[in-house]
């Protein structure tokens, strides 16, 4: 593995060197650099420090793994796949996301998942470990999100508003949700064996990385999210 000692380096400066190595590269010393690994397609990149904004933006195939915390819009539109970030996420983590996986260990701020979505067999997958902010899932179209919370907690395992608008995918949070108020387009209920089947995989793949049980994660009530409608706003626009 290549080794890159980014300090003080501008974010283009350490992107121009990431592309010009066609090995798998680790990052040393990140602090705070947008954009690592846009696009990227065709190498592993281990990332020691905290990057910035948009890590993996586009991402289209490679696999990154961040062994800290990351910032805003992780994984924004990514087309396929996979992010690893071993402590906490900030705002709006997976925007757009059309493929791939996004696992995070920790905590996700604000809008994760916001207008996710999946076409033909491109389903994408968020599974945070801990808790998430206000209006996870807004917009979403398609794909999956997983709240576990495994961490001791003492706010709920999602914030205000979560499902806002949204009209296809589905949301799976470990928790019974009776303290959680849903979107009335959406449909909130316990997860049964065969929704538990659907995300075994998931999960198992997600312990694989972090060194968890998959029996003690899966021995917890799921709530699964759906929503009633394809156009949750029709009644906006069109006159009845």
């Amino acid at each position: 593995m290549v080794q890159i000692d980014v300090t003080g380096m501008d974010y283009q400066t350490v992107n121009n060197k990431l592309q010009a190595v066609h090995d798998a590269c680790e990052l040393m010393n990140c602090c705070g650099q947008r954009f690592i690994g846009a696009g990227t397609s065709d190498r592993d990149i281990l990332i020691r420090g905290t990057p910035g904004n948009a890590l993996g933006a586009y991402l289209n195939g490679a696999s990154i793994t961040v062994c800290g915390n990351a910032q805003d819009a992780v994984g924004d539109t990514m087309n396929a796949g996979k992010i690893v970030v071993h402590g906490n996420i900030g705002d709006a983590a997976g925007y757009a996301m059309r493929g791939g996986q996004i696992f995070v260990k920790g905590n996700a701020g604000y809008r994760a998942g916001i207008h996710m979505k999946a076409y033909q067999d491109k389903v994408p997958q968020m599974v945070i470990g801990g808790t998430a902010g206000s209006f996870l899932g807004e917009y979403q179209a398609g794909g999956m999100i997983i709240v576990l919370g495994l961490k001791e907690r003492q706010k709920r395992i999602v914030g205000n508003f979560p499902c806002t608008g949204m009209h296809g995918g589905k949301m799976f949070l470990r928790s019974d949700c009776e303290d959680i108020s849903f979107p009335p387009q959406v449909t909130a209920r316990p997860a049964t064996e065969e929704d538990l089947q659907e995300i075994y995989n998931i999960l198992l793949a997600y312990c694989a990385v972090f060194d968890y049980d998959i029996d003690k994660i899966m021995d917890a009530p799921f709530t699964v999210i759906t929503p009633d409608t394809a156009n949750p706003y029709r009644q906006m626009y069109v006159a009845n």
